[in-house]
Protein backbone atom coordinates (compact mmCIF):
# COMPACT_ATOMS: atom_id res chain seq x y z
CA UNK A 1 0.00 0.00 0.00
CA UNK A 2 1.37 3.40 -1.03
CA UNK A 3 1.35 5.82 1.91
CA UNK A 4 2.17 8.84 -0.22
CA UNK A 5 -1.00 10.84 -0.99
CA UNK A 6 0.14 13.29 -3.64
CA UNK A 7 2.84 13.43 -6.31
CA UNK A 8 4.43 15.74 -8.84
CA UNK A 9 3.14 15.45 -12.40
CA UNK A 10 3.36 17.23 -15.77
CA UNK A 11 -0.18 18.04 -16.90
CA UNK A 12 -1.60 19.16 -20.25
CA UNK A 13 -3.91 22.05 -19.46
CA UNK A 14 -5.06 22.70 -23.04
CA UNK A 15 -4.64 25.79 -25.23
CA UNK A 16 -0.90 25.32 -25.58
CA UNK A 17 -0.23 25.09 -21.84
CA UNK A 18 1.70 22.38 -19.97
CA UNK A 19 2.34 22.74 -16.24
CA UNK A 20 4.11 20.97 -13.39
CA UNK A 21 1.66 20.50 -10.56
CA UNK A 22 0.60 18.21 -7.73
CA UNK A 23 -1.85 15.36 -8.31
CA UNK A 24 -3.13 12.47 -6.16
CA UNK A 25 -1.22 9.21 -6.38
CA UNK A 26 -3.34 6.96 -8.66
CA UNK A 27 -5.17 3.89 -7.40
CA UNK A 28 -6.02 0.63 -9.10
CA UNK A 29 -9.42 0.77 -10.82
CA UNK A 30 -9.65 -2.62 -12.52
CA UNK A 31 -8.36 -6.09 -11.51
CA UNK A 32 -6.14 -6.04 -14.64
CA UNK A 33 -4.37 -2.83 -13.51
CA UNK A 34 -0.88 -2.43 -12.08
CA UNK A 35 0.59 0.56 -10.27
CA UNK A 36 4.09 1.55 -11.34
CA UNK A 37 6.57 3.68 -9.44
CA UNK A 38 8.21 5.62 -12.26
CA UNK A 39 12.01 5.54 -12.17
CA UNK A 40 12.69 7.28 -15.50
CA UNK A 41 10.50 9.09 -17.99
CA UNK A 42 11.22 11.22 -21.02
CA UNK A 43 9.73 13.95 -23.18
CA UNK A 44 8.55 12.87 -26.62
CA UNK A 45 7.77 14.90 -29.73
CA UNK A 46 4.19 13.64 -29.39
CA UNK A 47 3.96 15.55 -26.08
CA UNK A 48 4.79 18.72 -28.00
CA UNK A 49 2.14 17.85 -30.61
CA UNK A 50 -0.38 17.49 -27.77
CA UNK A 51 0.64 20.84 -26.32
CA UNK A 52 0.03 22.53 -29.67
CA UNK A 53 -3.37 20.91 -30.20
CA UNK A 54 -2.27 18.60 -33.00
CA UNK A 55 -3.64 15.47 -31.28
CA UNK A 56 -7.44 15.89 -31.29
CA UNK A 57 -8.01 12.94 -28.95
CA UNK A 58 -5.82 14.43 -26.21
CA UNK A 59 -7.85 15.40 -23.14
CA UNK A 60 -6.96 18.55 -21.16
CA UNK A 61 -6.14 17.74 -17.55
CA UNK A 62 -4.28 14.55 -18.47
CA UNK A 63 -0.84 13.79 -17.04
CA UNK A 64 1.55 13.58 -19.98
CA UNK A 65 4.15 10.90 -20.64
CA UNK A 66 3.98 7.62 -22.55
CA UNK A 67 7.63 6.60 -22.60
CA UNK A 68 8.84 5.43 -19.20
CA UNK A 69 10.14 2.61 -17.03
CA UNK A 70 9.59 1.79 -13.39
CA UNK A 71 8.96 -0.72 -10.65
CA UNK A 72 5.70 -2.57 -10.02
CA UNK A 73 4.43 -1.58 -6.56
CA UNK A 74 0.87 -2.95 -6.69
CA UNK A 75 -1.06 -5.36 -8.93
CA UNK A 76 -4.73 -6.16 -9.42
CA UNK A 77 -6.14 -9.60 -8.72
CA UNK A 78 -6.24 -10.43 -12.46
CA UNK A 79 -2.59 -9.61 -13.22
CA UNK A 80 -0.69 -12.87 -13.67
CA UNK A 81 2.54 -12.11 -15.54
CA UNK A 82 4.07 -9.58 -13.14
CA UNK A 83 4.79 -9.27 -9.46
CA UNK A 84 5.50 -6.46 -7.02
CA UNK A 85 9.16 -5.52 -7.36
CA UNK A 86 9.49 -6.30 -11.08
CA UNK A 87 11.35 -3.71 -13.16
CA UNK A 88 9.31 -2.96 -16.27
CA UNK A 89 9.16 -0.89 -19.45
CA UNK A 90 5.73 0.49 -20.31
CA UNK A 91 4.14 0.11 -23.74
CA UNK A 92 2.88 3.33 -25.32
CA UNK A 93 -0.33 1.50 -26.22
CA UNK A 94 -3.09 0.11 -24.06
CA UNK A 95 -4.63 -3.06 -25.48
CA UNK A 96 -6.99 -5.77 -24.30
CA UNK A 97 -5.42 -8.64 -26.24
CA UNK A 98 -8.80 -10.20 -27.02
CA UNK A 99 -10.54 -8.07 -29.67
CA UNK A 100 -10.34 -8.60 -33.44
CA UNK A 101 -7.51 -6.11 -33.96
CA UNK A 102 -5.43 -7.26 -30.98
CA UNK A 103 -5.57 -10.86 -32.18
CA UNK A 104 -4.13 -9.71 -35.53
CA UNK A 105 -1.34 -7.82 -33.76
CA UNK A 106 -2.88 -4.44 -34.65
CA UNK A 107 -2.90 -3.25 -31.06
CA UNK A 108 -2.96 0.43 -32.01
CA UNK A 109 -6.58 -0.14 -33.01
CA UNK A 110 -7.67 -2.11 -29.94
CA UNK A 111 -11.43 -1.82 -29.60
CA UNK A 112 -11.35 -1.15 -25.85
CA UNK A 113 -12.52 2.39 -24.96
CA UNK A 114 -8.98 3.16 -23.81
CA UNK A 115 -7.32 1.08 -26.51
CA UNK A 116 -4.41 2.34 -28.60
CA UNK A 117 -2.44 5.39 -27.54
CA UNK A 118 -4.14 6.34 -24.29
CA UNK A 119 -1.33 6.84 -21.75
CA UNK A 120 -0.38 10.48 -21.52
CA UNK A 121 -3.05 11.39 -24.08
CA UNK A 122 -6.48 10.25 -22.88
CA UNK A 123 -5.54 8.72 -19.51
CA UNK A 124 -2.84 9.79 -17.08
CA UNK A 125 0.70 8.94 -18.16
CA UNK A 126 4.17 8.62 -16.74
CA UNK A 127 5.68 12.10 -16.40
CA UNK A 128 4.89 11.66 -12.73
CA UNK A 129 5.99 9.70 -9.69
CA UNK A 130 3.42 6.91 -10.11
CA UNK A 131 1.24 5.66 -12.96
CA UNK A 132 -1.66 3.23 -13.27
CA UNK A 133 -1.25 0.79 -16.18
CA UNK A 134 -4.45 -0.81 -17.55
CA UNK A 135 -4.20 -4.35 -18.97
CA UNK A 136 -0.84 -4.64 -17.24
CA UNK A 137 -0.15 -8.17 -18.52
CA UNK A 138 -0.14 -6.73 -22.06
CA UNK A 139 1.21 -3.24 -21.44
CA UNK A 140 4.38 -4.07 -19.51
CA UNK A 141 7.67 -5.68 -20.52
CA UNK A 142 9.97 -7.13 -17.87
CA UNK A 143 13.47 -5.63 -17.84
CA UNK A 144 16.24 -8.23 -17.42
CA UNK A 145 18.78 -7.70 -14.64
CA UNK A 146 21.46 -7.13 -17.27
CA UNK A 147 19.61 -4.19 -18.83
CA UNK A 148 19.66 -0.74 -17.22
CA UNK A 149 16.63 1.53 -16.95
CA UNK A 150 18.27 3.89 -19.44
CA UNK A 151 18.81 1.09 -21.97
CA UNK A 152 15.19 -0.09 -21.62
CA UNK A 153 13.57 3.35 -21.56
CA UNK A 154 12.63 3.65 -25.24
CA UNK A 155 11.41 0.06 -25.66
CA UNK A 156 7.71 0.84 -25.53
CA UNK A 157 7.55 3.92 -27.76
CA UNK A 158 10.13 5.34 -30.15
CA UNK A 159 12.15 2.13 -30.42
CA UNK A 160 8.92 0.20 -30.93
CA UNK A 161 8.02 2.76 -33.60
CA UNK A 162 11.31 2.34 -35.47
CA UNK A 163 11.17 -1.44 -35.15
CA UNK A 164 7.54 -1.57 -36.36
CA UNK A 165 8.35 0.78 -39.25
CA UNK A 166 11.24 -1.42 -40.39
CA UNK A 167 9.00 -4.50 -40.24
CA UNK A 168 6.15 -3.02 -42.29
CA UNK A 169 8.68 -1.57 -44.75
CA UNK A 170 9.34 -5.16 -45.86
CA UNK A 171 13.05 -4.50 -45.95
CA UNK A 172 15.29 -7.00 -47.69
CA UNK A 173 19.08 -7.36 -47.40
CA UNK A 174 21.17 -5.12 -49.68
CA UNK A 175 18.33 -2.68 -50.40
CA UNK A 176 18.86 1.08 -50.40
CA UNK A 177 17.07 2.94 -47.60
CA UNK A 178 16.36 6.62 -47.02
CA UNK A 179 15.20 7.95 -43.67
CA UNK A 180 13.80 11.48 -43.74
CA UNK A 181 14.30 12.98 -40.30
CA UNK A 182 17.24 12.50 -37.91
CA UNK A 183 15.36 13.16 -34.70
CA UNK A 184 14.93 10.54 -31.96
CA UNK A 185 12.38 8.44 -33.86
CA UNK A 186 14.40 8.75 -37.04
CA UNK A 187 17.48 7.45 -35.23
CA UNK A 188 15.47 4.51 -33.87
CA UNK A 189 14.20 3.82 -37.38
CA UNK A 190 17.77 3.79 -38.68
CA UNK A 191 19.03 1.37 -36.03
CA UNK A 192 16.04 -0.90 -36.66
CA UNK A 193 16.55 -0.77 -40.44
CA UNK A 194 20.20 -1.74 -39.84
CA UNK A 195 18.98 -5.11 -38.56
CA UNK A 196 18.01 -5.93 -42.17
CA UNK A 197 21.50 -5.25 -43.62
CA UNK A 198 20.76 -2.50 -46.16
CA UNK A 199 23.46 -1.85 -48.72
CA UNK A 200 23.22 1.87 -48.11
CA UNK A 201 21.32 4.00 -45.59
CA UNK A 202 20.87 7.68 -46.36
CA UNK A 203 19.43 10.18 -43.89
CA UNK A 204 18.00 13.58 -44.85
CA UNK A 205 17.51 16.41 -42.33
CA UNK A 206 17.85 20.18 -42.05
CA UNK A 207 20.02 20.00 -38.90
CA UNK A 208 23.72 19.42 -39.71
CA UNK A 209 24.49 18.47 -36.10
CA UNK A 210 21.92 15.66 -36.07
CA UNK A 211 23.17 14.40 -39.42
CA UNK A 212 26.75 14.32 -38.16
CA UNK A 213 25.55 12.56 -35.00
CA UNK A 214 23.73 9.87 -37.00
CA UNK A 215 26.90 9.20 -38.99
CA UNK A 216 29.15 9.20 -35.92
CA UNK A 217 26.91 6.62 -34.25
CA UNK A 218 27.19 4.36 -37.30
CA UNK A 219 23.49 4.63 -38.10
CA UNK A 220 23.79 6.40 -41.48
CA UNK A 221 26.19 5.82 -44.35
CA UNK A 222 25.40 9.04 -46.21
CA UNK A 223 23.81 12.30 -45.07
CA UNK A 224 22.08 15.09 -46.97
CA UNK A 225 21.39 18.45 -45.35
CA UNK A 226 18.42 20.60 -46.38
CA UNK A 227 19.46 23.54 -44.16
CA UNK A 228 19.79 25.86 -47.17
CA UNK A 229 16.50 24.80 -48.79
CA UNK A 230 17.60 22.87 -51.87
CA UNK A 231 14.94 22.33 -54.51
CA UNK A 232 13.01 19.09 -54.62
CA UNK A 233 14.69 18.35 -57.96
CA UNK A 234 18.13 18.68 -56.34
CA UNK A 235 17.19 16.31 -53.53
CA UNK A 236 15.72 13.81 -55.99
CA UNK A 237 18.83 13.96 -58.18
CA UNK A 238 21.11 13.35 -55.19
CA UNK A 239 19.17 10.33 -53.98
CA UNK A 240 18.92 8.81 -57.45
CA UNK A 241 22.67 9.15 -57.92
CA UNK A 242 23.27 7.31 -54.63
CA UNK A 243 20.66 4.64 -55.39
CA UNK A 244 21.61 3.13 -58.71
CA UNK A 245 20.06 6.04 -60.64
CA UNK A 246 16.61 4.71 -59.72
CA UNK A 247 15.75 6.09 -56.30
CA UNK A 248 15.48 4.41 -52.91
CA UNK A 249 14.04 0.93 -52.48
CA UNK A 250 12.40 1.91 -49.16
CA UNK A 251 11.73 5.39 -47.79
CA UNK A 252 10.83 6.14 -44.17
CA UNK A 253 9.19 9.54 -43.68
CA UNK A 254 9.82 10.38 -40.02
CA UNK A 255 10.14 14.17 -40.17
CA UNK A 256 6.57 15.43 -40.64
CA UNK A 257 7.71 18.67 -42.26
CA UNK A 258 5.87 20.87 -44.71
CA UNK A 259 7.35 19.19 -47.79
CA UNK A 260 8.71 15.90 -46.48
CA UNK A 261 5.73 13.82 -47.62
CA UNK A 262 6.31 15.04 -51.19
CA UNK A 263 10.01 14.39 -50.74
CA UNK A 264 9.29 10.78 -49.72
CA UNK A 265 7.43 9.81 -52.88
CA UNK A 266 9.68 11.87 -55.14
CA UNK A 267 12.90 10.14 -54.02
CA UNK A 268 11.44 6.61 -54.03
CA UNK A 269 12.10 4.41 -57.06
CA UNK A 270 9.18 2.91 -58.98
CA UNK A 271 7.50 0.08 -57.06
CA UNK A 272 9.12 1.20 -53.80
CA UNK A 273 7.68 1.03 -50.30
CA UNK A 274 7.10 4.30 -48.44
CA UNK A 275 6.48 4.11 -44.71
CA UNK A 276 4.94 7.25 -43.23
CA UNK A 277 5.91 7.30 -39.55
CA UNK A 278 5.53 11.05 -39.02
CA UNK A 279 2.68 12.77 -37.23
CA UNK A 280 1.71 15.86 -39.28
CA UNK A 281 0.35 19.11 -37.92
CA UNK A 282 -1.24 19.92 -41.30
CA UNK A 283 -3.18 17.88 -43.86
CA UNK A 284 -1.05 16.41 -46.66
CA UNK A 285 -1.88 16.14 -50.36
CA UNK A 286 -1.65 12.86 -52.25
CA UNK A 287 -1.10 14.00 -55.87
CA UNK A 288 -2.06 10.80 -57.65
CA UNK A 289 -1.72 12.21 -61.22
CA UNK A 290 1.86 13.30 -60.47
CA UNK A 291 2.90 9.90 -59.21
CA UNK A 292 0.89 7.84 -61.68
CA UNK A 293 2.89 4.91 -62.98
CA UNK A 294 5.37 4.78 -60.10
CA UNK A 295 3.25 2.01 -58.54
CA UNK A 296 4.22 2.99 -55.02
CA UNK A 297 3.07 1.25 -51.86
CA UNK A 298 2.31 3.55 -48.92
CA UNK A 299 2.12 2.28 -45.35
CA UNK A 300 1.03 4.72 -42.66
CA UNK A 301 -0.30 4.98 -39.16
CA UNK A 302 0.46 4.75 -35.48
CA UNK A 303 2.85 2.13 -34.16
CA UNK A 304 1.56 -1.33 -33.32
CA UNK A 305 3.63 -1.90 -30.20
CA UNK A 306 3.45 -5.69 -30.46
CA UNK A 307 7.16 -6.46 -30.42
CA UNK A 308 8.41 -5.24 -27.03
CA UNK A 309 9.61 -8.68 -25.90
CA UNK A 310 11.63 -9.06 -29.12
CA UNK A 311 13.05 -5.58 -28.71
CA UNK A 312 14.04 -6.19 -25.08
CA UNK A 313 15.82 -9.39 -26.11
CA UNK A 314 17.72 -7.51 -28.81
CA UNK A 315 18.71 -4.86 -26.25
CA UNK A 316 19.88 -7.53 -23.81
CA UNK A 317 21.97 -9.15 -26.57
CA UNK A 318 23.55 -5.87 -27.66
CA UNK A 319 21.82 -5.76 -31.06
CA UNK A 320 19.93 -2.54 -30.27
CA UNK A 321 21.47 0.25 -28.22
CA UNK A 322 19.64 3.53 -27.70
CA UNK A 323 21.93 5.03 -25.06
CA UNK A 324 23.21 7.39 -27.74
CA UNK A 325 19.82 9.13 -27.74
CA UNK A 326 20.18 10.35 -24.16
CA UNK A 327 21.74 13.81 -24.27
CA UNK A 328 20.05 15.51 -21.29
CA UNK A 329 18.52 14.54 -17.96
CA UNK A 330 17.11 16.30 -14.93
CA UNK A 331 14.75 15.88 -12.01
CA UNK A 332 11.00 15.77 -12.64
CA UNK A 333 10.78 18.96 -10.56
CA UNK A 334 12.70 20.75 -13.34
CA UNK A 335 10.40 19.46 -16.12
CA UNK A 336 9.31 22.88 -17.39
CA UNK A 337 12.91 23.86 -18.12
CA UNK A 338 13.37 20.51 -19.86
CA UNK A 339 10.27 21.14 -21.98
CA UNK A 340 11.67 24.49 -23.09
CA UNK A 341 14.98 22.92 -24.13
CA UNK A 342 13.33 19.98 -25.91
CA UNK A 343 10.52 21.86 -27.66
CA UNK A 344 12.85 24.55 -28.98
CA UNK A 345 15.64 22.09 -29.84
CA UNK A 346 18.22 23.96 -27.81
CA UNK A 347 21.66 22.69 -26.85
CA UNK A 348 21.57 19.93 -29.52
CA UNK A 349 19.04 17.99 -27.45
CA UNK A 350 17.90 14.59 -28.70
CA UNK A 351 16.17 13.01 -25.69
CA UNK A 352 15.61 14.62 -22.29
CA UNK A 353 15.17 12.25 -19.34
CA UNK A 354 13.06 13.11 -16.30
CA UNK A 355 13.81 11.41 -13.00
CA UNK A 356 11.18 11.59 -10.23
Amino acid sequence: MIKQKNMQAVVYKGNGEVILTERPVPKLIDPKDALIKVTLSTICSSDIHIKHGSVPKAIPGTILGHEFVGEVVEIGSDVHNFSVGDRVAVNVETFCGDCFFCKQGFVNNCEDKNGGWALGCRIDGGQSEYCRIPYADNGLTRIPDTVSDEAALFTGDILSTGYWAAKIGDLKPAQTVVVIGAGPTGLCTMMSARLYSPSKLIVIDHDPYRLQYAKEQGLADITYCTEHNPSMDEIETFVKKECNNRGADVVFEVAGGKNTFEMAWRIARANANIVVVALYEEAQTLPLPDMYGKNLTFKTGGVDGSYCDEIMELIANGKLDTNCLITHQTALSDAMHAYDIFENKKDHVIKYLLKP
